[in-house]
């Protein structure tokens, strides 16, 4: 009998490694209670800081993640990772100050019976299998001058294809032909695929970018390109 070979382990999840195909994202489903992703950062680590989960994500190899637009692009709570070192602790319920690390169990099953009814595992990749409306405020940073001047505009909705891509999208103000714009409206388009883009923020660091909050933008000095 061959020894049997330990597992590889994913130094960003801390969980055994997957090939990325089977960790594709197939199917969302809105954060609608207020839950919280925490997280800890080298600057600071006597300290957990919170931000709003958005969507809960089911991969195709059966996990179900929080996801977070965190910098430039939607992540998984567990694979999060920022110029300080910025660290997944966990979930967390403000309401009964719970702290958990496995996704809510009504959530899972919602995505499962999801997934199931639609049969969304073998789509193509350009396929859009949702598109859902963002309640939390996000916004893109766009600069196209090395972050001299910035303009920051809500996201819309969240695209998700079937390749496991979630592009935010923003409204196109020059191409909307009615109101309100819905998701899915042909005058949205990628804030990803926009060659200004540079980062998402959840409303209350863009609302102290907007302001000029002086910790809002030291932070954000420390994400400027060099």
């Amino acid at each position: 009998m061959s020894p049997r070979r330990a597992p590889v382990i994913d130094i960003r999840s801390r969980r055994p490694w997957q090939p990325e195909e089977r960790r594709r994202i197939i199917r969302l489903a809105p954060e609608l209670d207020g839950l919280d992703m925490l997280y800890s950062n080298d600057n600071d680590p006597e300290r957990l800081f919170s931000i709003k989960i958005l969507f809960w994500a089911l991969r195709a190899n059966g996990e179900v993640v929080g996801l977070v637009p965190w910098l430039g692009r939607m992540v998984a709570c567990p694979d999060i990772r920022d110029p300080l070192n910025g660290q997944f602790e966990g979930y967390y319920d403000a309401g009964i100050e719970d702290v958990f690390d496995e996704p809510p169990a009504h959530k899972r099953a919602e995505l499962e019976a999801a997934a199931e009814y639609y049969h969304v595992e073998d789509s193509d990749a350009d396929t859009i299998l949702q598109e859902l409306p963002d309640d939390h405020g996000t916004h893109a940073v766009l600069t196209g001058d090395g972050f001299r001047s910035l303009t920051l505009i809500e996201v819309h909705s969240w695209r998700l294809y079937g390749d496991g891509r979630i592009h935010g999208m923003l409204i196109d103000d020059d191409r909307v032909s009615e109101t309100p714009v819905l998701p899915g409206d042909d005058c949205l388009y990628a804030a990803e695929e926009h060659p200004d883009f540079r980062y998402f923020f959840q409303h209350r660091i863009a609302n102290k970018i907007k302001e000029e909050d002086p910790d809002a933008l030291a932070a954000l000095a420390l994400l400027r390109e060099p």
